[in-house]
């Protein structure tokens, strides 16, 4: 007869009539054997839960080990998402650095020229200023000599009218008609024989 390869099936069936046995029915109580008894008891017990739960156990453990293993690799697949969208974010960051300190330079080249503009339009705004003036000077000066001789022509005529009315007596008004008259029949005469 050979043995099964599996002997603890066949224990399994044997032990609880060994296990059943009464220590009364064996010839006398013992302490050992009924410890022996309930220690056997328990094995049986819960080595046939075991044996029948086993393949159960096996798949349930088969199968939290499987989503363990999912569960990791979609921790790794997360973490490395989670690596690259950090590079991303460090790449985007660098860019937007780099374009500030562009767009700061261009501001900065702008407000320069606008600066320079802004000297340049007040540089011939001043230059306008002073040439208006230049011109209002010239100006004022044209209608104060005008006004000045104007006052000195209407003065000198005052001043000769003055003087000849004192030095003009009516003797002297009569000779100067007289004086007129002859110069006037000269005249006539050299151009009436010529």
């Amino acid at each position: 007869m050979r043995l099964p390869r599996k002997p603890f099936p066949l224990v399994l069936l044997v032990l609880p009539l060994l296990v059943f046995m009464s220590a009364e029915e064996a010839g006398g109580p013992s302490a050992a054997l009924d410890f022996i008894g309930k220690a056997v008891n328990f094995v049986i017990l819960f080595g046939g839960l075991a044996f029948v739960l086993r393949k159960r156990v096996a798949a349930m453990l088969a199968r939290r080990g499987l989503d363990v293993q999912e569960a990791l690799r979609a921790a790794e697949a997360a973490r490395r998402e989670a690596v690259e969208k950090l590079a991303e974010a460090d790449r985007k960051n660098a860019a937007l650095e780099e374009e500030v300190r562009r767009m700061t330079l261009h501001a900065e080249v702008l407000a320069e020229r606008g600066r320079e503009k802004i000297a340049a339009q007040a540089e011939a705004e001043a230059r306008r200023i002073r040439q208006f003036a230049q011109q209002e000077i010239e100006h004022q000066t044209d209608v104060g000599l005008h006004e000045l001789r104007a006052f000195a022509a209407d003065r000198a005529t005052s001043l000769a009218r003055d003087r000849i009315r004192r030095r003009l007596t009516p003797e002297g008004q009569s000779a100067l008609i007289d004086k007129s008259i002859e110069r006037l029949a000269e005249l006539h005469e050299k151009s009436g024989s010529g």
